[in-house]
């Protein structure tokens, strides 16, 4: 028998359009939301989520609807920061899933704190940020994550991961790869050190806080990648976007040595001495497809990376331009450009 919280909670037909960033106009069978760990064990123990699959929502950023979600959709709003530890070099804090991540980093630059803000103004969650090992502008969440706190679906208990655990790679997880769907992040620890990092190599960065005159910390950095991601990427409030739809490849140095001859200005950063990430929005935006658009698909004017919905396109649309993106791009330099963002 289906429990009262749930029978409350629980929506049919849910429109999930203001929801996810894309803005796509579908609708989820079921949907529900929890607020702490007793409310989500009730939703796993409900008639309805044992009758249906079930997809976790944070922030609704890097993900693109397809059609209609036949299920039931979980949205995570489990707020809070607390602080565990503090001493002379760095503090160890604990955040809750649902808390917005720009809003986390805010606080802990807010705090004097380093470690984080190198990825402002990044959409979605905290609890999805270990899931996508999020990065940006030479930062990622693996760098200050110390622990994940995830519920098991199956268990129906927490499970504590630490940091090695968790197999951070480039914009992937143990979450988003042997443990999809079969886990739900609650809460993440960071270690945020009181000496500031000042990760400033990457980027923009250096010379975006001399235009404004500014030395560097954490506040000054999190100010001047703001200012470069607002000049660069479309507000999902206002167009709708999944963030970078696409992962940078990596590729052997070697090779991309054979690609300088062939493209000089090609940009591309070694991760190691035997492989180079290659910047996918200046393969997007060198094949001549910067500012392409399709009906209400396209690709952003300013950042080749972004995939935009100006309006009533479809996921399908979406798809389709993805595809086509992703032909050209292997015609042209002979490199296969994998979507970063979660399609269902």
């Amino acid at each position: 028998m289906l429990n009262h919280y749930n029978m409350c909670n629980i929506i049919n037909n849910f429109s999930l359009k203001e929801i996810h960033t894309f803005g796509i106009n579908v609708r989820a069978k079921h949907f529900v939301s929890f607020e702490s760990i007793i409310e989500l064990k009730e939703i796993i123990n409900s008639n309805v989520f044992f009758n249906n699959k079930s997809f976790i929502l944070g922030g609704g950023s890097n993900l693109l609807f397809t059609k209609d979600y036949d299920g039931l959709i979980i949205h995570n709003k489990i707020t809070g920061i607390c602080i565990l530890e503090d001493n002379n070099s760095n503090i160890i804090v604990e955040v809750g899933g649902g808390v917005n991540w720009h809003e986390f980093v805010m606080w802990s630059v807010s705090q004097k704190l380093s470690g984080i803000e190198n990825l402002a103004l990044i959409p979605g969650t905290v609890g999805a940020s270990p899931i996508q090992n999020i990065g940006a502008y030479g930062a990622e969440v693996k760098d200050s994550i110390k622990r994940v706190y995830a519920f098991d679906i199956k268990k129906k208990k927490l499970k504590i991961f630490t940091n090695k655990e968790c197999k951070f790679g480039y914009r992937d997880s143990i979450f988003k790869a042997n443990l999809k769907n079969k886990f739900i992040i609650t809460k993440v620890e960071f270690t945020l050190s009181k000496i500031p990092l000042n990760k400033t190599t990457y980027g923009a960065i250096q010379e975006e806080l001399k235009d404004l005159n500014l030395s560097p910390s954490p506040n000054n950095i999190a100010r001047a990648v703001m200012n470069i991601r607002i000049r660069k990427l479309p507000n999902p409030d206002e167009i709708g976007n999944g963030g970078s739809f696409f992962k940078n490849p990596i590729i052997k140095t070697s090779d991309f040595k054979k690609l300088q001859k062939r493209f000089p200005k090609i940009v591309g950063h070694k991760t190691s001495e035997e492989e180079t990430k290659i910047a996918a929005g200046w393969l997007i935006d060198n094949a001549g497809l910067k500012g392409y658009r399709k009906g209400d698909a396209g690709v952003h004017n300013n950042q080749a990376l972004v995939l935009v919905n100006y309006g009533n396109a479809s996921g399908t649309d979406i798809i389709s331009l993805s595809r086509m993106i992703q032909k050209k791009v292997l015609e042209k330099y002979g490199i296969q450009i994998e979507p970063e963002v979660t399609i269902l």
